[in-house]
């Protein structure tokens, strides 16, 4: 198989103020969120990051998909260096997160306009891909309609139709499913199984077991920002469901915090 992203022991760091020292129950000033991390992903997979919050999970997508940069290490998308060339992996990658808020003035037409227009998608590809998407998740009936009105899942609708007008051959998503009602998270998980028969890697951040189990070929366990485990899914449920071997692993380092 192609490997279409290769992550090299990427660290990252952030400053703790005093209100978030008590927080984290630490006397340190510091946290390092993602701790010397490596890992591949493959054409054509879908390649899960497992961990509980605070695993740095978020953090090591972010480092991905450029929004911030590693203190330490680099990664490779299609052969662009996160760190040296920012601007092609931006091009290469769709990047959703639950945290992506759209504008509440504008419309799921005018957002899918405005995306299309900044990765410089022409106007006959974007008519056609905007038909396409917007009659898959049946955005269509709410195209004219303020973000404002929409329910939480059809905003999550429109934010993943956003991040991928450009046809990106890399989709990296953060807790793709979290907030969703079964419905909606149904349309998403069963959209990434279609990204990934097309071809697509697809990088997904997330804490639910089952997702991970239904979709994911291999699947990367982080803990404290660490990589623990890295393998195929099959090979790590070989004897135990996930569920059962990510424990054992956590109560292995974590002890009781459990």
């Amino acid at each position: 198989m192609k490997e279409i992203l290769k992550v090299e022991s990427i660290s990252k760091t952030f400053k703790l103020s005093s209100k978030q020292q008590k927080v984290e129950k630490s006397n340190s000033k510091t946290k390092t969120a993602v701790d010397n991390l490596s890992f591949s992903a493959y054409e054509g997979e879908i390649f899960g990051l497992l961990g509980p919050n605070g695993a740095g999970k978020t953090t090591t997508l972010r480092m991905l998909a450029t929004l911030i940069k590693p203190d330490s290490g680099d990664a490779f998308i299609d052969g662009s260096s996160i760190v040296k060339n920012p601007d092609e992996v931006r091009g290469k990658i769709g990047f959703l997160t639950s945290e992506l808020k759209l504008e509440d003035f504008f419309t799921p037409d005018f957002l899918f306009d405005f995306f299309s227009d900044l990765h410089k998608v022409p106007d006959e590809v974007r008519i056609q891909r905007k038909e396409e998407l917007f009659s898959k998740f049946g955005i269509d009936k709410f195209s004219q309609v303020k973000v404002a009105n929409l329910s939480t899942g059809m905003k999550q609708k429109v934010s993943l139709a956003v991040s991928i007008v450009h046809d990106p051959n890399i989709i990296i998503f953060d807790e793709p499913t979290n907030g969703l009602d079964v419905i909606t998270a149904k349309v998403v998980t069963d959209f990434l199984e279609e990204l990934k028969q097309r071809g697509k890697t697809v990088i997904v951040s997330t804490h639910i077991f089952s997702l991970i189990e239904k979709i994911c070929d291999r699947v990367g366990i982080i803990i404290d920002g660490k990589m623990i485990v890295c393998d195929d899914l099959k090979t790590i449920t070989s004897e135990k469901n996930l569920e059962d071997v990510f424990f054992d692993i956590y109560r292995e380092r974590k002890g009781d915090e459990i």
